[in-house]
């Protein structure tokens, strides 16, 4: 006697409603397991539309199957092999989702017991716990262990969750009743009841079995079910992340945090002197403020905790623009540092105000807006721009170009040319200092990147700080500066406060606002460019291997609020705008930060400084502050060979090109007109991509079975066309954006049969071939009122001409989408809901039964 019959007969597997179940079943009738597979339900709810097409949004005769068996019902834990254990039903029960499968026999040659070798799919027979990758079944049985969406509705305010999310259908902290919801009785809910539970922290509306009687949000239902209590402490935590840090932080810790925050102190405290006064064109105590306020303020709210945010080179060149802007604009004096100080308040707190806005808003995406090949041209752009500026203080030109007419606020090139023309008048200590300074530090800078991978401790060595101290002492010492070398001198807030603070957003300061609006917003945007990058990279670098914080995930949307408060209390200090900084984050990482604390032991040292060490940068060369800075603007510079490199690889000639428009015009003319054109060019690629239909003309794979369907345009080799069909895939949402051209792309395919043609060519395509038009909408998700208007036009005009229109792979009467189908009058107008079937295949079938029955719903 063999193996397989041994076991006891079990009846067959119940029939399948659709056409070609009666073959799909033979096919499978040699391996049928048990009971269904669990991880094959998971699989098939994901399949392509080959495969396992959805149900229809049409009803289906009811048939007799036995129900599946319930995970969390205590009878039916036991995995059971034999069809005879398994609960009858009382009475016939509708047909399940067509995706849950129901196979009754095991018809394999293993003997009982023994594991089945048919695929991953298989169930393995045997006394197993039955698996759990359902997370619902059709009794309403729900498993927590796997989450999902609230299976009641919808969350509450559809609008104020689509702008805040969940928390702020739940009134931020998470109680959710301030909109509304009705009491046991039925009636609405006051006011004074909503607030009241609001603050008492009650959260729902239950009735007296404790049962929701109102539509809640997903969070406050999965919170509910895993019995978190306090839902106001859990965003508090979310939203606050020094609440979820500061309990973390170990003694530890401490030690390096230390560290890295006195190595990031002696690099960058003297590079913000320089950012200040050469690049901003400020008083250099204002970009010491930048490292007072912003590192504190993000350590309580950012979402990263190794990322430190200070000034940088590109942010401080657009804000001393505006500076420049408002001088020659007669706004201020060429010595007013007063003025030039509010300016930058106003600058700094606008980009702050911007950055915040758009993370409130949830427009955490916005760093994608801009292309890769604008922010290399322009970056690269920016570093050359700042290179040239250095090169007039550090060869000693800076009085004489006051006097040459625009020259100190002109381009690059007249720069350029000024300093060929000029340069036999530079001064030869200056020059001796400066590039001797640069040398000292490229030096130091390349030998680091040789060494650190062998001596990991180089990274500590202060290089940039060494050539601070020793360029003071030796200006000091030799009396250099009573020689021709200008020095730093007195370093003062222009109010003679320490800590001056300023609201930025008085009516006094309306025109410079309105001078600074759209750089404020370029500075915003680069900074959260450079800060997400920043972030993305040293996100979970500690915490993977359990030696920094566990549990802070990182957001963009917060990373926007954290750095958009932090530059409005900067703004409120007249502080440069301050954003992460890659460079700074590593460094900080590699010498031992593992917390937020880092930053704010940076803040308090630069606190330490301001009030006690500024007489001893009296000394400090200012030729050495610009070497300083060209080192930056090198390493700007030096980051756009590889990507050129690549484009030409790849021959992406409109990258290259953008990329070299952008630099031209920045460095040739002027950084505004380099952004408008990056942002402008950037923004009209957006919209193009996004406007551009992606519909697609199919053809038949011949010899599959079931037949096969792919993009005609990119096979034409491997498929057929079906005659008298028009077979269109729309695989995106519709909406008022990439509806203009649609019936224009739809005729092309009408007359060509593709879109990749000019309309100059004569029709192509047989006009019999058009006869029937299958649009496949599986990958329509959304659908808006204009893209539904566009829709019924196109229908309107198929049915006028006795055009037969058939849609499948729809989505359910349930969803959003055929609620539009149905209410535009869609659904009527193609011949009701039997027009409306499941695959491409089946809506082959009713063409030829409807040409061969001569049906007419026109």
């Amino acid at each position: 006697m063999s193996p397989s019959s041994s076991r006891p007969s079990t009846p067959p597997p119940p029939p399948r409603s659709h056409s070609h179940s009666h073959s799909h079943s033979q096919s499978h009738s040699q391996h049928q397991p048990s009971t269904p597979s669990r991880l094959k339900h998971a699989h098939a709810l994901g399949s392509s539309h080959r495969d396992d097409p959805p149900s229809p949004p049409f009803h289906t005769p009811a048939t007799t199957l036995p129900p599946p068996l319930n995970p969390f019902n205590s009878e039916n834990r036991t995995h059971r092999a034999d069809e005879n254990s398994r609960p009858k039903p009382a009475t016939p029960t509708p047909l399940r989702p067509r995706h849950w499968r129901d196979y009754s026999t095991h018809n394999c040659s293993q003997p009982e017991g023994e594991p089945c070798e048919h695929g991953a799919f298989s169930p393995k027979i045997g006394p197993t716990s039955p698996p759990t990758s359902v997370s619902s079944t059709l009794d309403g049985d729900i498993n927590l262990d796997y989450g999902g969406r609230y299976p009641r509705g919808q969350s509450i305010v559809g609008g104020v969750n689509g702008v805040l999310g969940d928390a702020g259908g739940d009134t931020v902290f998470g109680d959710g009743n301030i909109f509304g919801g009705r009491g046991e009785n039925g009636k609405p809910v006051g006011r004074f009841e909503r607030w009241r539970r609001w603050w008492g922290g009650g959260g729902g509306v239950d009735d007296k079995n404790g049962n929701a009687t109102k539509i809640m949000s997903t969070t406050r239902w999965l919170a509910k079910t895993q019995g978190i209590k306090s839902k106001r402490r859990m965003y508090l935590v979310y939203y606050f992340p020094f609440l979820q840090w500061v309990t973390q932080y170990r003694r530890a810790f401490f030690k390096g945090d230390l560290i890295a925050a006195l190595t990031m102190a002696s690099f960058y405290i003297p590079m913000s002197l320089s950012y200040a006064s050469n690049l901003g064109h400020i008083p250099p105590i204002n970009g010491l403020y930048s490292f007072v306020f912003n590192p504190f303020v993000y350590a309580l709210f950012g979402s990263c905790p190794q990322m430190v945010v200070g000034p940088e080179a590109a942010g401080s060149l657009l804000l001393g623009s505006v500076v420049k802007s408002s001088i020659e604009g007669g706004h201020s004096g060429d010595e007013d540092d007063a003025m030039h100080a509010r300016i930058a308040g106003v600058v700094t707190g606008m980009a702050g105000a911007v950055i915040f806005i758009a993370g409130v808003t949830r427009l955490g995406f916005l760093d994608s807006v801009l292309s890769r090949p604008f922010l290399r041209g322009f970056i690269s752009a920016i570093g050359f721009v700042i290179f040239v500026d250095q090169l007039i203080p550090e060869m000693g030109l800076v009085h004489l170009a006051k006097h040459v007419g625009g020259v100190s606020h002109g381009s690059s090139l007249e720069k350029i040319i000024f300093l060929v023309e000029n340069v036999k008048n530079a001064h030869g200590l200056t020059c001796a200092v400066a590039f001797g300074s640069f040398a000292v530090i490229m030096v130091c800078r390349e030998l680091k990147r040789r060494l650190q991978p062998r001596i990991p401790s180089v990274a500590y060595v202060p290089d940039r700080f060494i050539v601070v101290v020793l360029s003071a002492v030796l200006t000091w010492h030799l009396s250099w500066d009573k020689q021709g070398l200008e020095i730093l001198g007195d370093v003062k807030s222009s109010t003679g406060s320490p800590f001056p603070f300023r609201f930025p957003f008085i009516p006094s300061h309306m025109h410079h606002v309105r001078e600074a609006m759209s750089t404020s917003f370029l500075i915003a945007l680069l900074g959260f460019f450079e800060s997400s990058v920043a972030a993305k990279s040293l996100d979970g670098s500690e915490s993977k291997h359990g030696e920094g914080l566990q549990g802070m995930s990182l957001s963009a949307n917060r990373e926007l609020v954290a750095l958009g408060v932090a530059n409005v209390v900067g703004g409120c200090f007249m502080a440069l705008p301050a954003f992460g900084g890659y460079g700074r984050s590593k460094v900080n990482a590699s010498t031992g930060g593992k917390t937020p604390m880092s930053s704010i032991l940076l803040s308090v040292i630069t606190i330490i400084c301001i009030l006690f060490l500024l007489p001893y940068f009296y000394y400090l060369p200012k030729s050495v502050l610009s070497s300083m800075i060209s080192v930056v603007a090198y390493s700007l510079i030096e980051e756009a060979p590889p990507d050129i490199l690549f484009f030409l690889r790849l021959r992406a000639w409109p990258e290259l090109f953008l990329m070299t428009l952008i630099f031209l015009a920045t460095v040739f003319y002027s950084l505004p007109l380099g952004i408008a054109l990056g942002i402008g060019l950037s923004l009209l690629s957006v919209i193009r991509h996004a406007t551009k239909p992606r519909i697609q003309i199919l053809g038949r794979v011949p010899g599959t079975a079931p037949p096969q369907f792919e993009n005609a345009e990119l096979y034409p080799e491997r498929v057929e066309s079906v005659e008298g069909c028009l077979i269109v895939k729309i695989p995106e949402p519709l909406t008022f954006a990439n509806t203009g051209e649609l019936k224009t792309r739809l005729r092309r395919l009408e007359l060509y049969g593709t879109t990749a043609v000019h309309p100059a060519l004569p029709r192509v395509r047989d006009p019999s071939h058009n006869s029937n038009v299958i649009f496949d909408v599986h990958g329509v998700t959304g659908l808006d009122g204009s893209g539904t208007q566009v829709l019924r036009e196109i229908v309107d005009g198929y049915v006028e001409r006795g055009v037969r229109v058939f849609f499948c792979r729809c989505p359910r009467e349930e969803s959003a989408v055929w609620r539009l189908f149905e209410g535009s009058g869609v659904v009527a107008r193609v011949g009701g809901k039997r027009h409306f079937v499941r695959s491409v295949e089946e809506a082959l079938r009713m063409t030829e039964l409807e040409r061969l029955s001569g049906e007419d719903f026109s």
